[in-house]
């Protein structure tokens, strides 16, 4: 049981991690590396990561600054970036790519807050993914003899406990995002 309830939490944790760096990266008008990092590059016909081709910093609030480490690469960043179709406009001075990232309109940041809720469900899907493969395995051990019909109630009540926490958690920190995307 305890290598269920842990299977369970190491789950949940990942999914917490994913649903952070999915929520991070919710643009606010604020200029942040997580906006540009993980973006497909083509280094020599090689798709990689915008962060392992170039040193990315935030200069002021509202610009991101990506200075590649191969300054021929300028070109391919850019086109990356437009590619990805972030509502960014990179401007290239030749030596770095400059982003400033514009502010939100009211309809941008309901547009925000959309994705934020959906971004959401996702995670509670893969919550509910994970609490069923534990309460699978609780059923196994019935099946199998290992505990009792009680038991198995027991034990999938503290399964549910631990998702509900979880599920809790996750809708505070939505909240905390959607107060922050709508104040202006």
């Amino acid at each position: 049981m305890e290598k269920i309830i842990k299977q369970l939490e190491e789950g949940l944790e990942k999914n917490n991690d994913h649903f952070k760096s999915d929520v991070s990266a919710l643009s606010i008008g604020r200029a942040t590396p997580f906006l540009v990092e993980d973006i497909m590059v083509d280094y020599y016909g090689t798709p990689t990561l915008l962060k392992q081709v170039s040193t990315i910093s935030v200069p002021d609030p509202r610009t991101i600054m990506i200075q590649p480490w191969d300054k021929g690469q300028l070109k391919e960043i850019e086109k990356a970036i437009n590619m990805a179709q972030l509502g960014f406009n990179p401007m290239n001075d030749g030596d770095v790519i400059r982003i400033t990232i514009p502010q939100p309109t009211e309809e941008g940041r309901k547009d925000m807050v959309k994705r934020l809720h959906e971004i959401l469900e996702k995670a509670r899907v893969s919550a509910r993914s994970i609490r069923e493969e534990a309460m699978r395995e609780i059923k196994n051990m019935e099946k199998d003899n290992l505990i009792g019909e009680d038991e198995r109630f027991t034990k999938q009540d503290k399964i549910q406990k631990i998702v509900d926490e979880y599920n809790k958690k996750l809708e505070e920190k939505m909240k905390g995002k959607e107060k922050e995307i709508m104040t202006v």
